[in-house]
């Protein structure tokens, strides 16, 4: 995952090998092989530029520290902002309300199905939770077979209406199951297109607007980069959603869509999945994330040891 990326990133990094200090001419040089390294990510141009403005203004602010090395600081400084541009902390899913409610929506592809079935799988085992998992795409039965299979595997109930035509009353009729049976959360796994449609987009917002969920999470394929990007954009300001769930990570993926989709949407990555296994399903963590993709998670604990060694010392004097 993200190999390209890091290693593109280490290489910048080792511009400032052998320099006793970061100066504006080395920190320019090493700055414009980030920003390359990003866009080759499949990172919108615009961010990177600002992204990369952003780590200039604040390694040439950086007081030196005989400690560390200035390529050192500098995968600290990147690592900070990188997990800034990502959100910065992690997002918990809401589940406070009884039933909550919570609906699943993205392009057909994406892993809607199997993501609410490790999202049942990790509520139920890892929270403690009563799931029932809903099937409201009424266009694909194979959607619904899937989904039964799925519910087998965790042990959990499912809601399915094989001749209702009618998502809307589906998802009604599910709640009142729930609410009959015990299921303190409500999945509900809609229907998706190979593109944006108007009539997919109409269907999972009548959804919406009729059983008032208490999460609304985007999944997203991030192989398709930039695509995964405006394609959240795209949901978000018909569905305005809580959360996005970024899928096949494991896969050949460049990135940008996990870098750059909390920036363009203002909504928090909230579930990270990899491979077909209902346990493969990870609560995204931005710092973890940005240590990940710089391969360099050792070195930003030195820097911040370096820095407090620094202040300390700047404090008795």
């Amino acid at each position: 995952m993200f190999n390209n990326l890091t290693e593109r990133l280490e290489g910048a990094f080792k511009l400032l090998k052998g320099e006793g200090k970061i100066t504006e001419i080395n920190v320019a040089t090493t700055i414009k092989e980030i920003r390359r390294a990003l866009v080759d990510a499949d990172v919108n141009y615009s961010i990177a530029k600002q992204f990369t403005d952003t780590i200039k203004e604040k390694a040439m602010g950086e007081k030196v520290l005989t400690a560390v090395s200035p390529g050192q600081l500098m995968v600290k400084i990147v690592k900070d902002e990188m997990a800034a541009l990502m959100g910065g902390v992690e997002s918990e899913i809401n589940i406070s309300n009884s039933p909550t409610v919570i609906l699943i929506a993205g392009l057909q592809g994406s892993g809607k199905t199997t993501f609410s079935g490790k999202l049942a799988y990790f509520l139920k085992n890892k929270k403690k939770k009563k799931p029932l998992l809903v099937a409201a795409d009424i266009y694909r039965p194979a959607a619904m077979d899937q989904l039964n299979v799925l519910a087998t595997q965790v042990g959990v109930n499912i809601h399915i209406e094989r001749e209702n035509k009618d998502a809307v009353s589906i998802a009604q009729n599910a709640i009142e199951f729930a609410k009959q049976n015990g299921n303190n959360i409500v999945i509900i796994d809609t229907a998706g297109r190979l593109s944006i449609d108007e009539q997919m987009m109409q269907e999972v917002a009548n959804i919406k607007n009729a059983v008032n969920p208490h999460e609304i999470l985007f999944v997203v394929d991030s192989m398709t980069g930039q695509d995964a990007v405006n394609t959240a954009k795209n949901f978000n300001d018909r569905l305005d959603f809580s959360g996005v769930v970024l899928t096949k990570l494991d896969g050949d993926t460049r990135g940008g869509a996990a870098l750059t989709i909390r920036y363009t949407v203002k909504k928090p990555i909230k579930f990270v999945s990899m491979g077909e296994k209902l346990e493969t399903l990870d609560v995204f963590y931005p710092e973890r994330m940005a240590q990940r993709i710089l391969g360099m998670g050792d070195i930003t604990t030195l820097v911040e040891r370096a820095q407090q060694q620094f202040d300390e010392e700047q404090t008795k004097n």
